[in-house]
């Protein structure tokens, strides 16, 4: 009796959290019942072939706490922006770490921040965009949208773009706030938590948008310009058919790249939506690219290399599975990734071999790592922003060794504790999928 009204709670929950945290709901309901997750795969020693410098560490804001929003930094020239879901704003010198300014703008930061020459801009959980003088932190202007943002505003040629959970986008002028127009599309009844970032390319707003479609609107007016649907739902259940665009397109030159959840990976055309290819890996991380190869980390944490002209396979590192592990970032000849226990991976960038590792700290690190003057800067949900260099050692064929941390910091022991984190699919999938007459 007790697991059929869990189901029947279930169900009532997923049919009205559209777009809400269903998985945190969940996590509680299903309590500490066994589940059919995979555990995240253990570090093992690796072969360093790199040796880390970490230019610098600061904690300055207080992160993301355990709402698992993915705040990530931005660089715009020498500075860098960062905020936190308690509403502290600051800006920092990018190479150095230290502070310019910092402001609370007590607001619930969910979004953000982004950043153009004039503004950083941030969005909150109660649907308020703040915009912010960029080297004084100033306040400039507040507006107002429909609902909450946890997607990074985006600045063009004077318009603001806002995109709210509950599928609209807005157009606020970048002077004053004002809004110039709304693109409202229907949401799905059950999506990932999260929202695609929009892209700003060549007067278009590129969106990604849950159920699996790419639209293009015009900049100054909001008009329709082209929609390509990218993935097709497959399966008997809603969880089953759920396709969801989470992560934010990647354009570089005529292409969009995309990823989508349980669905694949797509090039477009820009001008037209045309779709050029499509790899059926499913993805909801964030694209990193070179002249060459797309490197993707797929749902279940393998990380991929893919040519960027026809989608085939370059190589693929699965010893990083359910490791809850971030997109991929391109620094030099190295792709580096973060995961839930606080590593950064460091891959080498044509055989996707480790060639270093090192702790940032031992909260998670939720969003891509960014790549700046020859610098790699990671920001983890405890609210410490690390930014580190490299040089290739010329070493191969040995184990790690202990070195001071303050001198390199890579790590080489597996864990004592490798912590099974609770997988929101699995726990449904487990209540759906059991053999239990009574279920």
């Amino acid at each position: 009796m007790f697991t059929t009204l869990r189901t029947l709670a279930l169900l009532l929950i997923l049919s009205l959290c559209t777009g809400c945290g269903a998985g945190e709901v969940i996590k509680e309901i299903m309590g500490n019942d066994s589940d059919n997750a995979e555990p995240p795969t253990p570090l093992t020693d690796i072969v360093a072939t790199a040796d880390l410098k970490k230019v610098w560490s600061q904690n300055i804001v207080k992160g993301t706490d355990e709402l698992f929003i993915k705040l990530a930094p931005v660089i715009l020239g020498e500075q860098i922006f960062i905020a936190d879901t308690r509403g502290d704003i600051a800006s920092l010198y990018a190479d150095t770490g230290k502070k310019i300014w910092r402001i609370d703008s007590d607001l619930p930061i969910t979004g953000g921040p982004g950043a153009d020459e004039n503004l950083v801009l941030v969005g909150s959980s109660e649907g308020d965009v703040l915009a912010l003088a960029n080297d004084t932190g100033d306040e400039i202007w507040r507006s107002k949208v429909s609902s909450e943002i946890l997607s990074s505003p985006r600045e063009s040629d004077a318009v603001v773009i806002i995109r709210t959970i509950d599928g609209k986008i807005f157009a606020i002028d970048a002077t004053n706030g004002e809004r110039l127009w709304i693109y409202d599309r229907s949401v799905p009844t059950l999506t990932l938590r999260g929202t695609s970032t929009p892209v700003i390319s060549r007067g278009l707003v590129i969106v990604g948008f849950d159920g699996g479609r790419v639209t293009a609107l015009e900049l100054k007016t909001g008009k329709l310009i082209w929609e390509t649907k990218v993935a097709i739902s497959r399966g008997r259940s809603e969880l089953e058919r759920m396709v969801d665009i989470d992560s934010q397109p990647l354009i570089i030159g005529d292409t969009i790249y995309v990823t989508t959840f349980q669905a694949n990976v797509t090039a477009l055309s820009l001008d037209r939506g045309q779709v050029l290819w499509q790899r059926d890996i499913s993805s909801h991380s964030e694209l990193g690219a070179d002249d060459e190869n797309l490197y993707v980390t797929d749902h279940e944490g393998n990380v991929w290399a893919i040519d960027r002209f026809s989608g085939t396979s370059v190589w693929k590192q699965e010893k990083l599975a359910h490791r809850k592990v971030t997109g991929p970032a391109i620094l030099g000849d190295k792709v580096v990734v973060g995961d839930f226990e606080g590593y950064l991976h460091w891959l080498d960038i044509t055989t996707g071999d480790f060639t270093a590792r090192v702790e940032v700290e031992e909260d998670p690190i939720l969003t891509k790592p960014i790549v700046s003057n020859d610098m790699l800067f990671a920001y983890s949900s405890g609210g410490r922003l690390a930014a580190y260099t490299y040089v290739n050692n010329g070493v191969s064929g040995r184990p790690n060794k202990p070195v001071p941390k303050e001198a390199v910091e890579t790590v080489t022991q597996e864990p004592e504790e490798v912590k099974e984190e609770r997988s929101f699919f699995g726990k449904i999938l487990n209540v759906f999928s059991s053999d239990d007459e009574e279920e």
